[in-house]
């Protein structure tokens, strides 16, 4: 075995080693191992009494330390506060770095005043296996008629169809917008609200006015971690679309009503027309109807049908893989990693109260 993996299993280094081993005056390459057993020489890392090195802290000087530490005047400050107001008092009692050490030697070295404690959000691991079962939503800015001048799309989307099941343009941003749009896509899929409602961390979306609404329908609300935009991608991705389409007015609309009717042509084309890559290539209407099975299953036959009259053309033996999407995860993954287990189920009856 190496020297260096043996004396990194025992826990030490290769200096302790060679010196342990000429104090023991014994060649470990050529004695027996019963020299070698004479030879050890006891291990006094442990028991060995160091010197107080000369510019160590007295006791007193260290109970100053955590007196002022504690002080009324101090109790809520970081040491990086607290030797700069010392400084401007004429006073040094010790090094930012060494307060730190003291506070940790006498076990207060923790977070000080009345912020909390930073908290380890975990995914949200929402997978939709049927319509209605989790909707995504966010707000984005459309230019207006003059720079700096901006119009708000607020957009709802079914995460398992793509379906845009929700939207209307406003001149600004709020809670009660977003509720409205909610109510209004509850009311055009049946009255049926879905499980869980995802969105980022705005203010609109934690509104008392949305969130109330959620808890009248039965809606669970889900939130991205912050700054991690990832977690609600299949937004991000349909912004996108919405704003490199070849019809966007890359210079601004009119007026808002301008950019109304523009905006009620592009999500009947999206949903009733485009063919969208993450679903096979149905488009969203057909998805969320059911009808992709059938689409994809005549899709299939007519491969089968051309790779019969042709099968030269085939090399590899296989035709175009033509399954329909059976779930879609809120956070997209790789495709070779499985996806995580669903944490949202579709209720048998879920009739939303809109009044």
């Amino acid at each position: 075995m190496p020297l260096a993996i043996a004396v990194r299993e025992v826990g030490i280094c290769e200096s302790t080693y060679e010196r342990w081993r000429a104090a023991g005056g014994v060649d470990a390459t050529t004695a027996s191992p019963e020299e070698l057993v004479a030879a050890i020489v006891e291990d006094k890392r442990l028991t060995r009494v160091y010197p107080t090195p000369p510019n160590a802290l007295s006791d007193r000087e260290r109970a100053e330390i955590v007196k002022v530490c504690t002080s009324s005047e101090y109790c809520s400050l970081p040491p990086a506060q607290i030797v700069p107001a010392l400084a401007d008092q004429g006073v040094y009692l010790a090094s930012e770095s060494t307060f730190y050490r003291v506070l940790r030697d006498a076990g207060l070295n923790k977070r000080r005043g009345r912020v909390a404690l930073p908290r380890k959000r975990s995914k949200p691991n929402h997978v939709a296996t049927g319509p209605r079962q989790v909707w995504v939503t966010d707000i984005s800015y459309l230019p207006g008629p003059i720079k700096g001048l901006f119009y708000y799309l607020h957009f709802i989307m079914d995460l398992y169809s793509r379906k845009i099941v929700g939207y209307e343009i406003y001149e600004n941003e709020s809670s009660e917008n977003l509720a409205a749009v909610l109510k209004r896509a509850t009311l055009n899929e049946g009255s049926l609200a879905p499980s869980v409602l995802h969105s980022d961390n705005g203010s609109p979306m934690k509104g008392t006015t949305l969130v109330a609404l959620c808890y009248l329908l039965g809606i669970a609300a889900s939130y991205s971690r912050p700054r991690t935009s990832n977690d609600n991608a299949h937004m991000e991705s349909m912004f996108r679309t919405v704003k490199y389409c070849a019809s966007y007015p890359y210079d601004g609309f009119e007026s808002l009503l301008a950019a109304r009717v523009w905006i009620e042509g592009f999500v009947q084309f999206y949903n009733e027309e485009h063919h969208h890559s993450g679903l096979n290539f149905v488009t969203p209407n057909q998805k969320h109807n059911g009808e992709d099975v059938a689409i994809l299953a005549k899709r299939v036959r007519v491969y089968e049908e051309a790779k019969a009259k042709n099968p030269k053309r085939w090399i590899k033996g296989n035709t175009r893989n033509w399954e329909p999407v059976v779930s879609t995860s809120l956070v997209p993954t790789n495709p070779d990693t499985p996806a995580p287990k669903s944490t949202t189920t579709q209720p048998d009856s879920n009739l939303a109260s809109t009044s």
